[in-house]
């Protein structure tokens, strides 16, 4: 009975990554302009999917390494936040600092579920 909230535990963050990359993929999509050359374009797509990569990258070395991920996501939302304060409605800061934050809080506590089970019980997801 105990299974379904670790393995809940287990996807939760690396769901919500995914689900946020999506998100932020949706903003590359402001390049796509009538009599724009294909070239800049193709160029400014690329451009505007680094971000998206990044957190691509992270989410692979978080998905076996939890606690690095945890501390990653998290330092992402706080420079999002001091990087870009003042030029976005609060909002903004909200979804996606507040997001990266909690990708970084679930895989937190994935890791402290794993490494701090009692003693003579195992974790329902193990590496």
């Amino acid at each position: 009975m105990r299974e379904p909230v670790p393995r809940a535990l287990f996807w939760a963050p690396r769901a919500l990554c995914i689900l946020f990359a999506l998100f932020l993929t949706i903003f590359a999509l402001d390049v796509f302009q009538p009599g724009k050359p294909a070239t800049a374009i193709a160029l400014d797509f690329a451009i505007h999917l680094v971000p998206t990569f990044l957190l691509l990258l992270v989410l692979a070395a978080a998905w076996r390494h939890e606690l690095l991920g945890a501390i990653v996501f998290a330092g992402l939302g706080v420079f999002y936040l001091v990087a870009f304060w003042g030029r976005f409605h609060w909002s903004a800061y909200v979804v996606i600092s507040g997001s990266l934050v909690l990708v970084g809080g679930l895989f937190f506590a994935n890791w402290w579920a794993r490494h701090h089970a009692p003693p003579g019980q195992t974790p329902a997801l193990q590496h």
